[in-house]
């Protein structure tokens, strides 16, 4: 049980959980598209727990803390980008950040995280454009559509969750919570169909039973459960297809 504590409060509470399965995600559509580098992976996880630390801290007493850490961070972005990418990974890099300001910044008078039913679209396009543009070449469209929907079928739990304390009007608690996973059910669908027909055949398949995955996840969604569930079981699900890939990959060479 302490083992399980220790757990919640360094990795799960500290936002430290979140940036992984983001970075996995990415690092599995980088593989795909053949454009993998460590440092690509080291900004991109700095990104997010940098910006998931700055979202969770605001208002508390150790704001100012997160913020020296959050600048150090994004020096040590920029300081990767100039030696081992480009000028226009940069603007990429930045443009992504600014966005992540806009979604939840105190000394806004209107932020996207404050906007009705505009927060699930938000974070499935921040985390979509990581996936499919700061790490490419080029903008590559299928992947962009298959993030931003799975990403933001997974956000949708998360409202069932905070329905009752939520000050915003959310899904569930205009459409309610059954029609709330039958949306999210949609928004899996067209991300798993999208993946067979863009994706290489095991990039699809991991995919594919990673949605499986989180269907199920979906459809035991209920505002009682345990906080675990969302974010632990439900954040697991953006890692899935990487972890599924490596899985389905040491198999078949076997």
């Amino acid at each position: 049980m302490n083992c399980l504590k220790v757990l919640k409060k360094y990795v799960i509470d500290s936002q430290l959980y979140v940036s992984l399965m983001g970075t996995f995600f990415a690092i599995f559509f980088m593989l795909e598209q053949n454009t993998f580098r460590f440092p690509s992976v080291f900004l991109i996880f700095i990104t997010y727990f940098s910006g998931y630390l700055y979202t969770k801290y605001q208002k508390t007493k150790h704001f100012y803390k997160i913020f020296v850490l959050n600048v150090f961070a994004g020096i040590i972005s920029a300081v990767l980008i100039i030696f081992n990418h480009n000028e226009i990974r940069l603007i990429k890099w930045f443009v992504i950040v600014i966005l992540g300001l806009l979604y939840n910044s105190f000394f806004l008078e209107t932020y996207i995280r404050k906007i009705p039913f505009l927060k699930v679209f938000y974070v499935g396009l921040v985390w979509a454009l990581v996936n499919c543009w700061l790490t490419l070449p080029e903008f590559n469209f299928p992947i962009f559509f298959i993030s931003f929907f799975f990403v933001t079928a997974l956000v949708l739990p998360f409202d069932i969750r905070d329905m009752k304390s939520d000050t915003v009007e959310t899904f569930p608690k205009l459409i309610g919570v059954q029609n709330t996973k039958y949306f999210a059910y949609l928004l899996v669908f067209v991300a798993c169909i999208l993946a067979i027909f863009y994706l290489k055949i095991s990039y699809s398949l991991s995919f594919f039973f990673a949605t499986i995955f989180t269907f199920i996840l979906i459809y035991f969604s209920k505002h009682s459960n345990k906080d675990s569930y969302y974010s632990f079981w439900v954040e697991s699900c953006s890692g899935l297809p990487f972890l599924l890939l490596i899985l389905y990959e040491k198999f078949y060479l076997y």
